[in-house]
């Protein structure tokens, strides 16, 4: 009788969890392709701004308990003349030209940076 109820109890549990994993990442799409979207209907604006920070952050991916694959995503922050910061993700070749204080023309288009030129 112990055996039905914990055979029961796992053939509810086992869906509700696949449905709760499919939705998460369905979710997730659906957020990306928003802010697609959104970034594509934005402006493109060019601003003065300043790097006030630059960090990076390194991913590791493990299969068979070793280190598989290593990958770094580099940020900047820029502060614009109103005082506002905006982070975005760049290139790591643009990422090493970059200097914390360097002023220049930042571009950029909702949430997607295009571009800086330091002057």
């Amino acid at each position: 009788m112990g055996f039905d109820m914990m055979f029961g109890f796992m053939g509810f549990f086992v869906p509700v969890v696949m449905v709760l994993i499919f939705g998460l990442i369905l979710f997730q799409i659906g957020r990306g392709v928003k802010q697609w979207n959104k970034n594509n209907n934005s402006p493109v604006l060019s601003v003065d701004a300043q790097v006030v920070a630059k960090r990076t952050q390194v991913s590791h991916h493990h299969q068979n308990n070793q280190v598989a694959g290593t990958f770094t995503t580099y940020y900047a922050t820029f502060q614009v003349e109103s005082g506002d910061r905006m982070e975005f993700a760049i290139r790591g070749t643009e990422y090493g030209l970059l200097a914390e204080g360097d002023r220049g023309k930042l571009t950029f288009q909702g949430t997607r940076y295009l571009g800086f030129q330091r002057q």
